[in-house]
């Protein structure tokens, strides 16, 4: 298994080197990764019954400022 900062500075030497339209070539592949790796996270995510539900519930609670403070929710464990 490759290290993930092993990855990094690779890819980075591999950026270095080319030209820049190759670099923005490669700038536009980077952010379709990204984007298809967000995607797949939220398509997770809703396939998790109810999830959806909870989520709106949860953003309209916060919305009317319905919430409640870590530090009076936190245990001394």
């Amino acid at each position: 298994m490759v290290n993930t900062e092993t990855l990094l500075r690779s890819a980075e030497a591999r950026l270095q080197r080319l030209s820049a339209e190759r670099l923005r070539v490669a700038d536009d592949f980077l952010a379709y990764l990204e984007e298809r790796e967000a995607d797949e996270a939220t398509r997770e995510l809703l396939s998790i019954a109810g999830f959806e539900q909870v989520f709106q519930d949860a953003v309209k609670q916060a919305r009317e400022g319905d919430l409640v403070s870590f530090e009076d929710i936190r245990r001394n464990v």
